[in-house]
């Protein structure tokens, strides 16, 4: 039972599977920002277009 208590193989796995998980909230939390940005930034550069030809 000690054996299996000193055992920290497994804890590696944990770990980067939690780092991986935080590494992939993060960016859905930046390409959603970044999108919103984006798509802001063509509708007005559009708009203004769209009132300088006419």
């Amino acid at each position: 039972m000690f054996k299996l208590w000193k055992d920290e193989e497994g804890l590696t796995t944990v770990e980067y599977a939690l780092l991986l998980a935080l590494v992939v909230v993060a960016g859905i939390l930046a390409w959603q920002g970044l999108g919103n940005t984006v798509q802001n930034t063509v509708t007005d550069s559009s708009g203004t277009i769209a009132n300088a030809a006419s």
